[in-house]
Formats: structure tokens, C-alpha cells, sequence
């Protein structure tokens, strides 16, 4: 970027077209995004305020996030922070950034009563674990992860925002011993469910392909998870998961194999729900 142009109009309008002749969409708001990031400054204030000059640390800054962004790598990773269900949350290359369609999960969660404890099964950036947490404080909440580096993420958010969770290295839903706990227990599983050949977009190309990609049909972890959960068939169990809309049918039909009938479905979520006899 050339640094002679140092006003925020300048800026915004040569960021907007290095972004947009690189086929990023969204280039003005990425834009603007990052000018509120660089000056610190809202956006309002910087539309009303195209005079503003920038320092030339904020120059070389912006010139840094821009060109990073050039390669389509995900606005949140160049902040450093993502927002989900009206939270601020610490995210970086190990962990998934959280997606707005993910929030079905926690709506869905919100609607049933008393839950003793909520398990986040592949928590990641933990978005889900600390807003399940947020929501209903009265649940114990564990956050699993079998990325250690993902855990030490969770751990950030959680002190960030005040949450109290439990974070545990595992795999899936082994060594937790459900029965210790009165029904029902709730699992949420946004688990990597991306078919192997599936053609992802290049933001995505940047993502952890560890918490991306689920085998070839992408549901090969949801299997294991289900297997997992008839180890505890006295227990009332509700599974929230999110996958792709054309693999829903096939999803439930693994769940009910193992005695889970459908309940609520929002786009991409699905929630399943097995009571004992």
C-alpha cells in the first residue's frame, strides 16, 4: 500500500480495491473493519471523519493486515478475535473460528430446562462451552478437546469472559463417566464433519483441517460419539450437533441406532434426545 496516501478515506478506498481485485466480497467491510482495529476508533467516527491521518506505526499496521487478508486468510485470525452470541472471543490458527450458524446450539440448549451438566465435545476456541456456561450458570460444563493447544485457548476466553468450566484433554467422550452425573446431560457436538473430498473455500484452506474434515462421508466422528454414548444407556442423554444440512438425514439416522429420537432442527443443528426405559 502506498504510504503517501495517509488519511483513513485514502486507506479505505485503496484497502476496499486491493481487497475486491483479489475476489474478497466482503472488502469494503474487511476495510473498515480493520481501519477501527488500526486507529481504534469506531466506525461511525471514521466515515464522518475522512480527514483523520494516520501515524506511521498505524500505516505499516494496516499495510501488514491488509496484505495478510490478500491471501484470504480469515479477518478473525489477522484480529486475533472473533465474536459469538454477542461475545468477544481470543482466536488464532489452532482453533476453528466460530461461525454465526452456530449459535443455533446454544438457542436450542437455552429452550430445556435444568441440565446438571453440559459436555462440548471438540470445544476448540471454547465459543460454545463459556456461552453454554453463560447461559445457564447453574450447569457444570466441561470443555474437551484432543488438541491441547486448543484447550489452552478455552482457557483464555474462560478467564476473558468469566466463565466457569472445566477443560479436559480427551478423546471425544472417552474416560468421562456420565453415570456420575443425574439426567440429563447434554451434549453439544460440533464435531469436524467436512467430507474428505469436499472443495473447501481458500479462507477455510487457513483453518486447522484436524477440526475440519470428518472422513469420507464427513460423519465418521459422530459414529464414534454415538458408539461411545451407549456405554451409558441408563442415563438421559440430549445431543446437540451441527453439520451440513444434506447430511442431517444420515445423522439421524445414526442416532437412532443408538435409541436417540430427533427433536429440534435449525439449519444446520440438530438435536437428538435418548430417555432411558
Amino acid at each position: 500500500m502506498n504510504a503517501n496516501l495517509s488519511t483513513t478515506s485514502q486507506q479505505l478506498r485503496l484497502a476496499e480495491k486491493l481487497l475486491a481485485d483479489a475476489g474478497i466480497e466482503s472488502a469494503r467491510l474487511d476495510s473498515l473493519i480493520l481501519l477501527e482495529d488500526v486507529t481504534g476508533k469506531g466506525r461511525a467516527h471514521l466515515l464522518a471523519h475522512p480527514e483523520l491521518e494516520l501515524t506511521a506505526e498505524q500505516q505499516e499496521k494496516l499495510d501488514s493486515m491488509v496484505q495478510r487478508r490478500l491471501t484470504h486468510e480469515p479477518l478473525a485470525y489477522i484480529r486475533g478475535k472473533a465474536e459469538f452470541y454477542g461475545r468477544e472471543f481470543i482466536v488464532n490458527e489452532d482453533v476453528l473460528v466460530p461461525r454465526p450458524e452456530s449459535e443455533s446450539m446454544i438457542d436450542i440448549l437455552s429452550r430445556y430446562g435444568h441440565i446438571p451438566l453440559i459436555i462440548d465435545v471438540g470445544t476448540g476456541s471454547g465459543a460454545l462451552a463459556i456461552s453454554a456456561a453463560l447461559t445457564k450458570p447453574d450447569s457444570e460444563v466441561i470443555a474437551v478437546d484432543i488438541d491441547e493447544n486448543c484447550l489452552g485457548v478455552t482457557k483464555q476466553n474462560a478467564k476473558q469472559l468469566g466463565a466457569d468450566i472445566e477443560t479436559k484433554h480427551g478423546d471425544l467422550l472417552r474416560n468421562i463417566n456420565l453415570d456420575a452425573y443425574p439426567g440429563p446431560v447434554a451434549i453439544l457436538a460440533n464435531l469436524p464433519y467436512v467430507p474428505d473430498e469436499y472443495e473447501i473455500n481458500q479462507a477455510a484452506n487457513h483453518e486447522p483441517k484436524l477440526a475440519l474434515f470428518g472422513g469420507p462421508d464427513g460423519l465418521d466422528l459422530y459414529r464414534i460419539m454415538f458408539d461411545q454414548l451407549d456405554a451409558f444407556e441408563d442415563q438421559e442423554i440430549i445431543v446437540i450437533t451441527e453439520t451440513l444440512e444434506s447430511q442431517h438425514d444420515n445423522l439421524a439416522g445414526i442416532a437412532k441406532n443408538h435409541g436417540f429420537v430427533p427433536g429440534k432442527t435449525e439449519v444446520l443443528t440438530q438435536s437428538f434426545t435418548r430417555i432411558p426405559v
